[in-house]
């Protein structure tokens, strides 16, 4: 932007802040009633906004409403923009450059008003960097203060916590560190990473912001801590640099350090079930396919009735952890309030009318306050006395070590109580925030006021009588204040001592010294009513602060109480079980169901009158007995959503929520792999056999004995041979020659490959049932022992509408393929073929092979 030459003191000042803010921000400056943006801003903002553009002495303005700030802001932000904030610090005085200050500047990842963020969502801001040590990350919610850190020598195992979070920016340092780029290991890590960085806004900041040793100084001086051994750090802690950072980067924004951060934790990657980006997308956990929260693992198994309850699903859903005694206090909990349903749809009725404390508390710290919010912690603590006795009616361990963290907050509850109006103004400016009798100098200064309008009411009358005029009127605006209005045809009665003010064109606008007199005590008097209620209203923010802490943990434990509720709820609607977990390598799920397709199946019943009801299946596997499941069947038979639906059952488990099946006993699982549907990467030049195989070597390269792996269709993307030979060796390779392997749910539509549980001991087949009659097939959806005999490929493309004609050719086509025999086959069959061991099965009275002795389903 080029500067004139000679500029006005007020044009002056405001290049002095455009100087001061990012480039590619756009500047907001108070001019009186107005937000001015002057030069290429205005052009941007005026396009943005749909607002009109101006000039003034020869470059371009375009301005919006001071007190309509709130609606287009979202607007701005919501196009990517940046937004940059000058406001009026003083009132302005006739002949004098008035006072003003960069207040905040708004980034995607530092916003914390209430209208500006998703209630149900957490904000993350994340910071990366790297050094010799290993990669480093921060992560910080403002609007919560919610602010973690981890290291790790290997990014891959931090890269599932990011996506998982799915930050509203990331701040890096402006040059990368050779090491990035040098490790040939790490090249799928830099196209993941790059990948991550364009689906998210980046911004840029100095190297020497990531400074270690500074990070540590910022990060201990904004916790206002000796230093960070109670938070369980060193001051070396490695990734203390990238800590810094984000403080820094939110302190530059918020023109101010943040006043809401009080505890740093380290995030460990060895303490969660890690999920890479493909199987988060694959399972649909945030997110659809279509990328709506309707149809995500999260939609299902939200029945949160508060904000923070919906968040906190969020970050547990991001981080399933391997601790089996916080598991089991999860549980317990969930338990708890499944056993008193009357108790618990009591607890859900007031935390409906409990208020986001963690946000609120978050903006008051950082100077936003709003008088209404002061009503929502007011209106929140009201709640509390019976949600304690509720959580109390439950003596069960867990449930009083809930009520043990939710505070009473008597003294507070009766000060907010006593000093608020039940109806508060949504700006400090507007007054009316202190209730009546609450303190007596406020009391007097409103007396004034309303004996001083009361007078004004009172003249009105008797200036009536005194000049005969009926129709005269005492009445006030901003620019002239109180004036006596007379029509033109009343003029020749106006009295002589009247001094005239202003001409209207139906009327003339006349004071008097006594109305000038008067005005000046009526204006002096709302100035001081509402000075002293800015101070009592600065007085009741100070006292909640003062409780900040406790207020905090008490936020925390209603969100727990609403997830645990919520989850009752789940598991009482749909009949979910408590699950087994433990430290061994045992998966064995009876009767489970996927828990998004059965509740989309009901919604789809009340709404159409379907018959369709969700199938469930059982599923047994063992790291070192039934590792890997070899399913075969026909498109549209549910192998993908069977096997899907192992794993979400897995996850469910590990977050602490109960299942969908009739019981379920669950190892621990370090890792959940996903290789299902098919997807290009046009743009970057990936077909969708190369995601394929990328996925897949991810898959192969880190898996453990721990892990749990899915995988649908391996090798469909190349030529038949091709594909099949893929599918069949990474079979081979997850199962080894070792003792043990990944738990493995392995669906195919090749059906050679079903010669594997001749040669491979800890492989089984099995099928997904359907029935066939006339040509015709009708899927079960039941799985069962054994390989499918057939892919039933043609009766599925009848069902589709293919023309008959194409049907009848294609069976013709089948009958010469089949007659020609298969290559496979006969290589089997050589005399210097690997030999074919009969499959190693356990006894049926075994509890993993089941006890059934019918032969039908050894493995599920």
């Amino acid at each position: 932007m080029a500067k004139a030459s000679k500029e006005t003191p007020m044009m002056q000042q405001y290049w002095k802040y455009r100087e001061e803010i990012p480039e590619d921000a756009l500047l907001l400056f108070r001019l009186g009633d107005f937000y001015e943006m002057f030069h290429a801003d205005a052009e941007e903002g005026a396009r943005l906004l749909g607002i009109t553009l101006t000039k003034r002495s020869n470059y371009p303005m375009a301005g919006i409403p001071y007190h309509a700030k709130d609606n287009y802001l979202p607007k701005l932000l919501a196009a990517g923009k940046k937004v940059a904030i000058v406001d009026q610090i003083e009132t302005p005085q006739p002949g004098k450059l008035v006072k003003r200050a960069l207040t905040q500047i708004l980034t995607p990842g530092t916003l914390l008003e209430e209208n500006q963020l998703d209630a149900h969502k957490n904000h993350y801001l994340l910071a990366l960097s790297s050094t010799k040590k290993g990669f480093h990350a921060a992560w910080l919610d403002l609007s919560t203060g919610d602010f973690q850190l981890a290291s790790d020598t290997d990014p891959r195992r931090l890269l599932p916590i990011f996506n998982a979070l799915d930050p509203r920016e990331i701040v890096l340092p402006e040059t990368i560190s050779p090491g990035w780029a040098h490790r040939e290991d790490l090249r799928d890590w830099h196209e993941q990473f790059d990948r991550f960085c364009l689906e998210h806004p980046v911004t840029f900041v100095p190297d020497f912001q990531f400074e270690g040793e500074d990070g540590a100084r910022v990060v201990i001086e904004t916790l206002g801590v000796h230093n960070l051994n109670g938070f369980g750090l060193d001051k070396d802690h490695p990734a203390l640099g990238a800590a810094g950072a984000l403080i820094t980067y939110a302190t530059d924004n918020l023109c101010a350090p943040p006043k809401n951060l009080r505890r740093i934790r380290e995030y460990r990657s060895g303490g969660t079930l890690l999920l890479d980006p493909a199987t988060m997308r694959n399972l649909e956990i945030f997110k659809s396919a279509q990328g709506t929260r309707k149809g995500s693992l999260l939609a299902a198994l939200d029945r949160t009735v508060t904000a923070a309850g919906a968040r906190l699903l969020e970050q547990w859903l991001a981080a399933p952890i391997l601790d089996l005694e916080e598991l089991n206090r999860r549980q317990l909990t969930v338990k708890a309030f499944i056993e008193s349903p009357g108790v618990a749809s009591q607890l859900q009725e007031s935390l409906k009318q409990v208020r986001d404390i963690a946000r609120i508390l978050g903006r008051l710290q950082n100077r936003l306050r709003n008088p209404r919010e002061l009503g929502g912690v007011r209106d929140t603590l009201d709640q509390l006395p019976a949600i304690r006795e509720f959580l109390g009616k439950i003596d069960e361990p867990p449930v009083t070590q809930l009520l043990g963290s939710v505070g009473a907050f008597d003294e507070l509850r009766d000060f907010l109580s006593a000093s608020l109006n039940d109806e508060l103004p949504g700006n400090l400016t507007d007054g009316g925030i202190i209730r009546n009798g609450f303190d007596a100098e406020l009391d007097r200064l409103r007396g004034l006021t309303t004996d001083n309008k009361t007078w004004i009411s009172d003249l009105e009358r008797d200036e009536q009588e005194k000049t005969g005029i009926k129709n005269l009127k005492v009445k006030y605006n901003g620019a002239f204040g109180y004036f006596i209005e007379i029509t033109k045809s009343n003029l020749p009665n106006v009295p002589e001592h009247y001094i005239r003010r202003q001409t209207m064109v139906n009327a003339e606008r006349f004071v008097t010294e006594e109305l000038r007199q008067k005005e000046k005590e009526i204006v002096h008097a709302e100035e001081k009513a509402l000075a002293r209620e800015e101070e009592l209203f600065k007085a009741v923010v100070a006292r909640i602060l003062a409780e900040s802490d406790a207020l905090g943990s008490t936020a925390l434990a209603l969100a727990e109480i609403d997830l645990f509720v919520g989850w009752a709820q789940l598991a009482r609607e749909w009949d979910y079980c408590r699950p087994t977990l433990d430290e061994g390598d045992q998966l064995d799920i009876r009767q489970g169901r996927h828990p998004v397709v059965e509740q989309m199946l009901k919604a789809d019943l009340r709404g159409f009158s379907t018959t369709q009801s969700f199938v469930p299946n059982d599923t047994r596997l063992s790291a070192s007995g039934e590792q890997i499941a070899l399913i075969t069947g026909p498109n549209m038979a549910g192998k993908s959503t069977y096997i899907r639906q192992v794993s979400l059952i897995a996850l469910m488990a590990q977050v602490g929520c109960w299942v969908p099946a009739a019981s379920c006993q669950l190892g621990l699982v370090d890792r959940i792999f996903s290789r299902v549907g098919a997807s290009d990467e046009l743009a970057r030049g990936n077909s969708t056999f190369m995601v394929e195989m990328n996925e897949t070597a991810n898959i192969l390269n880190n898996a453990t004995p721990r892990s749990l792996i899915i995988l649908d269709e391996i090798g469909r993307g190349t030529s038949t041979y091709d594909g099949l030979s893929i599918a069949w060796s990474v079979i081979e390779f997850l199962h080894g020659e070792s003792e043990a392997g990944p738990r493995t749910l392995f669906a195919t539509h090749y059906h050679e490959i079903t010669q594997l549980e001749r040669t491979l001991p800890r492989l089984r087949n099995y099928s997904v049932s359907v029935k066939e009659w006339a040509d015709e097939i009708r899927f079960l959806h039941t799985v069962t022992e054994g390989a499918a005999d057939r892919s039933y490929g043609i009766q599925v493309a009848r069902l589709a509408g293919l023309p008959p004609k194409v049907i009848d050719r294609a069976r013709t086509i089948l009958n010469e393929l089949e007659n020609e025999g298969n290559v496979l086959q006969q290589t089997l069959r050589e005399p210097n073929a690997r030999p074919a061991p009969k499959p190693k099965r356990k006894p049926a009275a075994d509890p993993v092979a089941g006890d059934d002795g019918a032969g039908q389903l050894d493995l599920f």
